[in-house]
């Protein structure tokens, strides 16, 4: 196999990364800001349960829960696996990086100062004007550096749907480097994560400049 037709072959699977990373994005960036919420909810029960559902989240691996979320619902309730695997890899990655961009929100409102409160209510703001207006846009630009490590580890994480079957980049490497005996596969599926993260990298650091606005 020539190195061109390995490049097309990986190319099509990078395009199946691509989809779990914009997918888990999509997904994972709002339910964090909704966990985050929940996690310091006034009902203790709620906010308890919460924080428990995210240590178990952040305390096992994320293998384990694609494997727990494609191939549980047979074992546990005799439902057939889903022939379109890119949906529970979908849902498994969005649930743990929620809990992971929860942890995240979390701490970026936790260090807000209790006088941009106090000034918010002073001007009459409500506490969801407040939350939105004033406090929101300022937690973004503190919480950036660590959304963009969380990014960044998510394009390499993608090679993890390997696990349950998923034919994206790392797996046709895979297959092509066992049919081929060959190493090549490999190397080139590390550049076309290279060059992704590189691009994401790249985006991020304009948009934290985009956002020099609130840097306080």
């Amino acid at each position: 196999m020539t190195l061109w037709t390995m490049i097309i072959k990986m190319g099509d699977g990078f395009g199946k990364t691509c989809a779990i990373f914009f997918l888990t994005l999509l997904f994972s960036l709002p339910l964090g800001m909704i966990v985050t919420l929940l996690s310091k909810s006034k009902i203790k029960i709620v906010a308890k349960i919460t924080r428990f559902v995210i240590s178990i989240l952040r305390g096992t691996p994320l293998m384990l829960q694609l494997i727990a979320v494609t191939y549980g619902p047979y074992y546990l309730f005799h439902i057939s696996v889903s022939r379109e695997k890119l949906i529970p890899v979908v849902i498994a990655f969005s649930i743990n990086y929620a809990a992971y961009f929860a942890e995240i929100y979390r701490s970026g409102i936790e260090s807000m100062p209790v006088g941009q409160y106090e000034a918010a209510a002073v001007l009459g703001y409500s506490k969801t004007q407040t939350f939105i207006k004033i406090i929101l846009p300022q937690v973004i630009r503190r919480i950036l550096p660590s959304i963009t490590n969380e990014i960044v580890t998510l394009v390499k994480d993608t090679s993890l749907a390997f696990t349950v079957s998923y034919q994206e980049m790392f797996t046709v490497g895979k297959q092509i480097a066992n049919s081929q005996t060959s190493f090549v596969p490999f190397i080139v599926a590390g550049v076309f994560y290279y060059v992704f993260n590189a691009v994401v990298s790249f985006v991020m650091s304009k948009v934290e400049k985009s956002m020099g606005y609130y840097k306080m």
